[in-house]
C-alpha cells in the first residue's frame, strides 16, 4: 500500500518542489528583490520547502507532509509576520504558492488517512 500511495501521490511533492523554486526566484522575477523582508523570506522559505518537497520525494513520511503544510500556512501569513504586507507582489507570490502548497500537502495527507478511496 505504501508504495502505491508514494506513486499516486508522488506529484504533490514535484508541485510543492515548483512552488518552492518560484518563491525562490520571484523576488527577482516579480520586482521586489530592493525589499531586503520580502527577498530574504522568499529566499529563506522556498529552500525550507525545497528541502522538504525533496525529503518526501526521496523517502516519504507522513510528518513531512504535516510540516509542507505548515510551510503552506506560514507563506500565508509571512507578509504580516515579516512585515512586507505593503509590497503586494511579493503578498501575492507568497499567499498564492501558499495556498498551492497547503492544498497539495493536504491532498496528500487526505490520500494517506483515505487509501480505499484511491484504489478504484
Amino acid at each position: 500500500m505504501a508504495s502505491q500511495m508514494s506513486l499516486r501521490a508522488r506529484y504533490q511533492d514535484w508541485i510543492n518542489l515548483a512552488c518552492a523554486v518560484l518563491l525562490f526566484i520571484s523576488p527577482w522575477i516579480l520586482a521586489f528583490s530592493g525589499d531586503v523582508a520580502a527577498t530574504r523570506a522568499a529566499w529563506i522559505t522556498g529552500v525550507v520547502v525545497a528541502i522538504f518537497a525533496v525529503a518526501a520525494l526521496v523517502q516519504f513520511t507522513e510528518w513531512e507532509e504535516w510540516i509542507s503544510a505548515l510551510l503552506g500556512l506560514w507563506m500565508i501569513v509571512a507578509p504580516w509576520i515579516v512585515g512586507f504586507s505593503g509590497v503586494g507582489v511579493a503578498v501575492a507570490a507568497f499567499v498564492v504558492l501558499g495556498i498551492v502548497v497547503l492544498a497539495a500537502s493536504a491532498s496528500e495527507l487526505w490520500q494517506i488517512r483515505h487509501p480505499h478511496v484511491m484504489a478504484h
